[in-house]
């Protein structure tokens, strides 16, 4: 649900905007604002999960979660629409973090691979399925109402969920010794300071569209926030308390620091590319939000296929396989940039369907592969706030992609008169912002066989000792 609303509001903004008499600053709020507040949360609420419970912060989240849908589905007005969304990001990213908190605290070795395997089908199926769900649910209710129940819908899902989790999800583990496990140890100094840094960051793209590009003057405070929470952090941990997130882990797990990047620059490449072509297909093309969403669906089945293969072979495989499954992704969308843009709707469907497919194929054996590696050397104890801070760098990237994406788009077509001509610019940038996050891919691939040979040559070598040494 939380990742699904991520998305599944896309094809819900012109619906919105008619049926609210909402203005533009209003609808793009609608979707920026969501992925705002659920970057803010995700840190924090992985490390209330750490130390109060996986369980009980999964319930608190999903309450919440659950009663600003609501809120949203039955909002009188954009003002209350805004709001409620802001809310309900805020519960997504209490919520989310708890799922690879609780993997990390479960499973070892390949099966922890596995089981991120079904943890990434989850991501790459929610957010290409999005529109299509909601071009269905617009399509049987009609648009007056069709939009209200996108939101409405998840709460008797929501209320199914919270049996199974208080019935199955494990509650707190015994006490641990110097373990923070009180609210008043939760480092909230920290947590307050990361969530400035990452305000500077996600504030400036998801207000940029309404407020003008002045507000990317904010992202100036952004590299002071976050050193400063490292700095903040090592003290903390020097004084012998809990932190919000050890920032030892950067030193301890070596791709840790790798993967949060490869993340980010796939999220901001992926979302980028979906919003886009959601958005051409109905504004340009005049295809109806289903018809859109059906457009994109063969992206999903792609990740469905590969998602839980790539996470079974993963341990085995290592990083090479997010390198392949992103020359995949490339080439995919490199032949919907080719193909797509300047056709009409007639005859699309082909075109679109194998290279999405082709790009599916290769974006699930991404997510989960990297959520594999990245957290694969992180203490389990530490396992939420750090899978929460992979997560915040998909959040901030899904806000940057959005907010890049669109404006490509819409000043390519302001300038140029022609809406092929933006969607192939719009894809185009998309397209090198992924092959960013393979060359950071390569680059982790070669450090990771440069540790292995090291751990691998003789006692007397040097570098063995100098890498034994710089471990110890």
């Amino acid at each position: 649900m939380a990742l699904l609303d991520v998305t599944i509001v896309n094809v819900a903004l012109p619906s919105i905007r008619s049926g609210l008499q909402a203005s533009t600053a209003a609808v793009q709020w609608v979707v920026s604002g969501y992925a705002l507040a659920f970057g803010l949360t995700l840190v924090a609420g992985g490390r209330l999960g750490d130390a109060l419970g996986r369980r009980r912060m999964m319930l608190i989240g999903l309450v919440g979660f659950l009663v600003s849908s609501a809120a949203v589905g039955l909002a009188p007005d954009e003002t209350w629409v805004v709001v409620a969304r802001l809310a309900q990001g805020a519960a997504a990213g209490l919520l989310t973090p708890q799922n690879s908190g609780l993997i990390q605290q479960l499973f070892r070795g390949p099966e922890r691979g596995r089981a991120f395997g079904f943890f990434g089908l989850t991501v790459s199926v929610s957010a290409a399925l999005g529109p299509v769900l909601g071009g269905l649910i617009i399509a049987a209710l009609g648009e007056e109402h069709g939009w209200r129940a996108i939101f409405l819908v998840n709460v008797p899902i929501g209320l199914v969920a919270l049996v199974f989790v208080a019935r199955m999800v494990p509650g707190r583990e015994p006490a641990v010794p110097g373990q923070a496990r009180d609210r008043a140890d939760i480092d909230v100094v920290g947590a307050a300071i990361l969530g400035a840094a990452v305000l500077a960051v996600l504030f400036p793209l998801v207000a940029v569209m309404s407020d003008g590009a002045w507000v990317l003057l904010l992202l100036l405070a952004a590299p002071l926030a976050f050193w400063l929470f490292v700095r903040w952090e090592r003290r903390t941990v020097g004084r012998g308390r809990a932190p919000l997130l050890d920032v030892g882990l950067l030193a301890v797990a070596p791709g840790y620091a790798w993967g949060i990047l490869l993340g980010t620059l796939y999220f901001t490449g992926f979302t980028g590319t979906f919003l886009v072509l959601s958005v051409h297909l109905q504004e340009s093309l005049g295809l109806s939000p289903l018809a859109a969403g059906l457009m994109i669906t063969p992206f999903a089945v792609g990740s469905a296929i590969t998602a839980p293969v790539a996470g079974h072979y993963v341990s085995q495989v290592g990083r090479r396989v997010t390198v392949t499954a992103l020359c995949l992704v490339l080439t995919g969308l490199t032949a919907v940039t080719v193909l797509v843009p300047g056709h009409g709707g007639d005859g699309l469907w082909p075109l679109l369907a194998l290279p999405l497919l082709l790009a599916g194929l290769g974006g699930g054996g991404v997510v989960s592969p990297n959520f594999t590696l990245t957290l694969g050397d992180v203490p389990p104890r530490m396992g939420g706030a750090a899978g929460g801070a992979l997560q915040t760098g998909q959040r901030i990237g899904s806000a940057l992609g959005t907010a890049l994406a669109m404006s490509v788009y819409q000043v390519t077509v302001a300038s140029t008169g022609s809406a092929g001509t933006g969607l192939r610019v719009a894809l185009g940038t998309a397209l090198v912002v992924i092959a960013l996050a393979l060359a950071v891919a390569v680059r982790d691939l070669r450090a990771a066989r440069q540790r292995t040979e090291n751990d691998r040559a003789p006692d007397g070598d040097a570098g063995s000792t100098s890498t034994r040494s710089t471990r110890a």
